[in-house]
């Protein structure tokens, strides 16, 4: 399965301000925002680095899977959460023909695996040489303030640690603060074994 951005979150959702703030930079200046694009930087680092580890989108954008097989006949589970809608879900056969088959699925919205179902007994077939693509909206919300609180202090902890050790390229500090893998412990998919514990 392939995950593809379609829409990246705009500059003007990102929340510079927010970081400038928690940074303590000074305003009233003319050079405010001379920063800026040195910031937006940080922040989308930070978050592609908590979104990578935790598996949800953290604010709005539409993205598209194309999938060559599914998981499984009752169910396909979907890389990214929280889904906020499923636009557009069709099969491509090997010559490029598209067919909408919105009517046969149904998304049955999970914590961290939201899943693909059929309406009827099994997901329809993909055709030899084609694939699948699922187009979603995915992310807690389109602003800043409908991410959850600890969300976004991990992601201004993690990006402020990134400015603090832009220069470091020998690693001493920078690797994921404590602070930031506590706040998003919650987030993180829970992975289960069948295998003993040795």
């Amino acid at each position: 399965m392939m995950m593809m951005e379609d829409t990246p979150v705009p500059l003007a959702r990102l929340p510079i301000a927010e970081l400038r703030a928690h940074l303590r930079m000074g305003t009233g200046f003319a050079e405010d925002t001379l920063q800026d694009a040195v910031l937006e930087g940080f922040l989308r680092a930070s978050l592609a680095a908590i979104e990578a580890r935790t598996g949800k989108a953290i604010l709005a954008r539409s993205v598209t899977w194309r999938v060559r097989e599914w998981d499984a006949l009752v169910g396909h589970g979907l890389s990214m959460a929280p889904v906020m809608s499923v636009e557009v879900v069709q099969v491509v056969d090997g010559g490029g023909v598209a067919q909408d088959i919105d009517e046969d699925v149904r998304l049955e919205n999970d914590t961290h695996t939201p899943i693909l179902r059929p309406m009827g007994a099994c997901l329809p077939a993909i055709p030899t040489q084609g694939f699948a693509e699922i187009s979603a909206t995915v992310g807690f919300g389109a602003t800043w303030a409908e991410v959850p609180a600890d969300l976004q202090q991990a992601v201004m902890m993690l990006a402020a640690h990134f400015y603090e050790y832009r220069h470091d390229t020998a690693l001493r500090g920078g690797c994921m603060p404590f602070g930031v893998t506590s706040l998003i412990e919650r987030f993180r998919p829970l992975r289960l074994s069948l295998r003993s514990a040795v």
